[in-house]
């Protein structure tokens, strides 16, 4: 790390837990980030201004004036503008010193395992179960760590589904909601979102990523949080993994 360096992230690196060794593994990570809207806005930011040396932000939407109540990645003025362009723009004003590579794309099969494969951590901030299956599956094929978070009306949700897992009992995202299940998919489009509220979970998603990069803290692996943000209450529930899962059941 040069002089300007030490000095801008030198608040992670008085804590004893980071210092300059996780400050520079900080620097050496690569965060890919599905999806630039209410989640991917924060998670994004955050890991931006904390020194995450490459993050690759995949979307392939446009910024829509409904998406401004909680998008803080984007503004007024670039209402049309596609949503990754906009989101780069945002990331280099906050850290110009890191990589960010936008890729306007709805990725999928053998491009998501490429894109997958040469990250260190993976933020799922989409809002479709068909999207979070393809990069669990992606993640657990790579052994790439995945921190999924999902919001809708006032209940959020966050977890870590890590595939180095210790002695292989951590569950994927296909062991909590299993692909041959159907589970209504709702979304901020048709039930409304509290705008802070993706605030919260996509700041969360930047802290586990963080953490999984810098090797520091336990992961929430195996948990999973689930935030009332009208009681403003959390629940923790443990979550096992399923020996006969269809994605992480062969890996083990």
């Amino acid at each position: 790390m040069n002089d300007q360096q030490l000095l801008r992230y030198s608040r992670h690196i008085l804590l004893d837990e980071i210092d300059i060794a996780g400050q520079e593994k900080l620097l050496a990570g690569h965060a890919l980030i599905i999806g630039a809207g209410g989640l991917g806005s924060p998670a994004a930011m955050y890991l931006a201004s904390a020194g995450l040396g490459t993050i690759t932000l995949v979307d392939d939407d446009t910024v829509d004036l409904t998406n401004l109540q909680r998008q803080i990645l984007h503004t007024t003025e670039r209402v049309g503008h596609d949503k990754v362009a906009s989101g780069k723009q945002t990331l280099a004003d906050i850290n110009p010193t890191i990589e960010i590579i936008a890729l306007k794309e709805r990725v999928s099969g053998d491009r998501l395992n490429e894109l997958v494969s040469k990250a260190s951590v993976v933020l799922d901030c989409s809002d479709n179960f068909a999207t979070r299956h393809a990069v669990n599956r992606a993640c657990v094929a790579n052994r790439v760590p995945l921190v999924s978070g999902a919001a809708v009306r006032f209940d959020g949700q966050i977890s870590v589904f890590d595939p180095r897992g210790i002695g292989g009992n951590w569950p994927c995202y296909a062991c909590l909601f299993p692909e041959d299940q159907q589970f209504e998919e709702v979304n901020c489009g048709t039930m409304g979102v509290f705008a802070p509220l993706v605030g919260i979970i996509g700041s969360m998603q930047a802290a586990e990523a963080l953490k999984l990069v810098a090797g520091i803290g336990e992961p929430l692996a195996g948990r999973l949080l689930l935030l009332d943000a009208r009681a403003m209450e959390w629940s923790s529930i443990r979550i096992a993994r399923n020996p006969t899962c269809s994605v992480c059941g062969h890996a083990h």
